[in-house]
C-alpha cells in the first residue's frame, strides 16, 4: 500500500486536517471540503497529534465509507479536542503539534497469525461487543513482536491478551503513514 499518495496528496491531507483543528479551536463551524481527487477516495484514517514527541492524541474512523477529506478533518478534530487520554489541544499548543495521517487499506480476516507481518500490518481483534484496534507503526515503535501485538490489541479491546487464541476474531490492514515532515521532504 505505501507511496499511493504523491507528495502534493498527503500535503492537501495535512493541511485539511490542520484547517480543520483550526476553525474548531477558533469555535467556526466546519467548512465542507469539495472531495475531489484524493480527498474524495472512501477510506479510513486516523489522524494522531504529537507535541515535542510525545502523542497528544489519537482517533480514527477504519471504515472506508465516507470521502477521505471528511474523515480527516473530522478525526483531526476529535483527535486534537475529544481523545478521552489527553486533555484538548489549545490554540496555543496547535502551532506546537506535529499531525499524522494514516490511511487505511482494505480490511481482512487473519486466517494464520503467521500471516501478520509486525510493522506492515495493522490489526483489529473483535470479540462480543469488544473491539480493539492498533495501527502498524505502533507495534514497530514499541519494538513488540506479533504475539505481544496481538496481546497488546487484545488489551486495547479491553479482553485478556490471548483473547486471540480463544475466538476472538482477528483482521488485519495496511496503512500508508505520514505526517508534516514526510510531506515536507524534498522541498526547499
Amino acid at each position: 500500500m505505501p507511496g499511493r499518495f504523491s507528495r502534493e496528496d498527503r500535503r492537501r491531507l495535512l493541511q485539511e486536517a490542520r484547517r480543520a483543528v483550526s476553525e474548531a479551536l477558533a469555535g467556526r463551524p466546519a467548512v465542507p471540503v469539495e472531495p475531489e481527487g484524493v480527498l474524495g477516495l472512501r477510506a479510513g484514517a486516523f489522524v494522531s497529534f504529537h507535541r515535542h514527541g510525545e502523542l497528544r492524541g489519537c482517533i480514527g474512523h477504519p471504515d472506508g465509507d465516507q470521502p477521505l477529506a471528511a474523515v480527516v478533518a473530522r478525526c483531526a478534530v476529535a483527535a486534537a479536542t475529544g481523545d478521552p487520554r489527553f486533555p484538548p489541544v489549545t490554540p496555543d499548543e496547535l502551532e506546537d503539534c506535529a499531525i499524522e495521517v494514516s490511511v487505511l487499506g482494505p480490511i481482512e480476516p487473519v486466517q494464520d497469525a503467521a500471516d501478520i507481518i509486525v510493522g506492515r500490518h495493522g490489526l483489529i481483534v473483535e470479540q462480543g461487543r469488544h473491539r480493539g484496534l492498533l495501527l502498524p507503526q505502533v507495534a514497530r515503535e514499541q519494538g513488540w513482536n506479533r504475539d505481544t501485538f496481538l496481546a497488546q490489541t487484545c488489551a486495547k479491546a479491553g479482553l485478556p491478551g490471548d483473547a486471540w487464541k480463544r475466538g476472538a476474531k482477528i483482521l488485519k490492514f495496511e496503512a500508508e503513514v505520514f505526517g508534516d515532515t514526510d510531506a515536507q521532504e524534498g522541498e526547499a
